[in-house]
């Protein structure tokens, strides 16, 4: 059994935060700038070319790369082999206090959803813990938006709608969106399982790295066709038009009940921010 101090949670939380907030990913810069050179559209082209130029700022100046630095989305691996010495959500939570304080993020949880007091320090954040073996842990931070959370979408299918139905769901969703979530996007998607681990997977998909292909040959394909005919809707940067609606889209799938075809689209924006560590 490997004994772990809190401490060193708290303290990994709170700079990925900032870290999150600060630096683009080079998957998602890299992706933006093959885009911006494939863009038909002059004010498409522009505005990825702001969006460029804004990464290099935020990363120059340590500042925010967008002014809503999200709800913080905690995704913990566990060893179970690990011991800790002290409350772990709680551990995480501080990280979160003090990364939103110190780094200056801005505060955006309410802590009653009708009745809207703001917490002042961007907790509690949503933690999602799963046991592995070993005794390390992985934490990955993923600040999610409102705009571009506000957009998902999720619906329960039956079975006969099958791959179409599925496909159709997906972009019919990014139509509905069109400017609101702050495109290009990357678009998550999950299928199966229950209600609740629909949306999960989804959002959970969201942490793939840009240009990585889906395991499964079936989906990949599936992934492919998407983000062709997304990019075909001609919503495009911003919602102003052009080809280059979404940079990329992820699947991940769970089984489901042999009455249900679940479906969710998590829309992200093009601040795809998250990040990691092993401790």
């Amino acid at each position: 059994m490997r004994e772990i101090d809190v401490n060193q949670i708290v303290s990994a939380v709170k700079t990925m935060c900032t870290d999150a907030n600060y630096y683009l990913g080079d998957d998602v810069l890299n992706a933006i700038k093959k885009f911006e050179k494939a863009e038909e559209s002059p004010l498409g082209k522009e505005i990825l070319n702001q969006i460029i130029k804004n990464a290099g700022i935020a990363k120059e100046k340590k500042m925010p790369l967008c002014q809503d630095t999200g709800y913080s989305a905690i995704f913990a691996e566990v060893g179970q082999e690990a011991h800790f010495n002290g409350d772990f959500n709680e551990a995480i939570n501080e990280g979160v206090r003090q990364g939103y304080q110190e780094g200056f993020l801005r505060k955006s949880v309410v802590e009653d959803p009708l009745r809207r007091k703001n917490t002042g320090d961007n907790t509690p954040a949503i933690i999602t813990t799963k046991l592995v073996p070993g005794d390390k842990v992985k934490i990955i931070i993923l600040p999610k938006g409102g705009g571009s959370e506000n957009m998902s979408r999720i619906k329960m299918l039956k079975p006969g709608d099958g791959e179409d139905g599925v496909k159709d769901f997906i972009v019919e969703t990014v139509k509905i969106a069109g400017g609101n979530p702050c495109p290009p996007l990357i678009i998550g998607v999950g299928i199966g399982g229950l209600f609740d681990k629909v949306a999960h997977i989804a959002k959970h998909s969201l942490l793939r790295e840009i240009g990585s292909k889906h395991p499964d040959s079936y989906y990949a394909a599936m992934e492919q066709e998407l983000l062709e005919r997304i990019n075909n809707t001609g919503v495009g940067p911003q919602g102003l038009g052009g080809r280059t609606t979404a940079l990329a889209v992820h699947i991940e799938t769970h089984p489901c009940h042999i009455a249900s075809l679940p479906v969710a689209v998590n829309t992200q924006c093009h601040s795809a921010r998250h990040k990691e560590t092993v401790i």
